[in-house]
């Protein structure tokens, strides 16, 4: 069970299957991007995340385990993409 705080991202409740997987690849691609060969345990959780939804637990342990400053350059950028366009 994933806790209420951090039901946000893939992680959120009632997302199609469609989005999670669009979420979990986009913060896949962002992890790439900003942490390189650091964030391949990460990446990885989030790949067999697109088409195991048990291993969610797992990505989300993955990136709570990265570095404080990666973990937040991560979040940060994905938030920035999926913010909405108010």
């Amino acid at each position: 069970m994933i806790p209420a705080a951090d039901r946000f991202g893939p992680w959120r409740d009632g997302l199609s299957d469609a989005e999670r997987l669009a979420r979990l690849r986009c913060m896949r691609t962002v992890s790439h991007l900003i942490l390189g060969p650091r964030g391949e345990a990460f990446a990885g959780a989030l790949r067999q995340a697109e088409s195991d939804p048990d291993h969610l637990p797992i990505a989300l342990r993955a990136l709570d385990a990265l570095a404080p400053i990666e973990r937040r350059q991560v979040l940060c950028s994905f938030a920035r993409i999926h913010q909405s366009a108010a």
